[in-house]
């Protein structure tokens, strides 16, 4: 591959990453094929390096503090799940669907999946993350509890 070409591609990277990765990637580049394929997995990888940075925000953050582990799926999903069930009452009592009916209807039984489903999920963050990490995982267990608590008040205080 030309050097232009590995310059250019190189600086699809995030700074923090071309600072401490680039000359080597740079090198690696021009070594190698210059097929489409190289290519497409080059830019594609450049770009998902600001989605997903490697080890984390900031390339000295430490994997196991509390800001990388509350962004895994495990750790994440159920507290998205807890909100949506909170924004799935909130929707119901805005259309008027929070009366005492004879079938529970689709909401109730929407609160209901995301909350029992996020048990499993939860119970997989635990076994994963808290021999790893056990102050930060607590930290986002009791974060996802708020959340869980924060989506059964409504039910317990409104007695539906």
């Amino acid at each position: 591959m030309s050097p232009r070409l590995a310059r250019l591609l190189t600086l699809l990277y995030p700074r923090d990453w071309r600072e401490r990765y680039g000359v080597e990637f740079e090198a690696f580049l021009e070594d190698g094929p210059d097929d489409i394929g190289t290519l497409a997995n080059v830019v594609f990888s450049g770009l998902s390096e600001y989605i997903f940075p490697t080890r984390g925000g900031t390339m000295n953050q430490p994997n196991s503090s509390f800001g990388v582990i509350v962004k895994k799926p495990s750790a994440f999903i159920p507290l998205a799940m807890s909100l949506s069930a909170l924004a799935v009452l909130g929707f119901a009592a805005m259309s008027g669907g929070l009366v005492p009916q004879k079938d529970e209807g689709a909401a109730a039984h929407l609160w209901q999946l995301l909350m029992a489903g996020q048990v499993p999920v939860l119970a997989f963050f635990a076994i994963k993350w808290l021999p790893r990490a056990p102050r930060q995982s607590l930290g986002v267990l009791a974060l996802q509890l708020v959340a869980a608590l924060a989506a059964v008040a409504p039910v317990f205080l409104l007695h539906l």
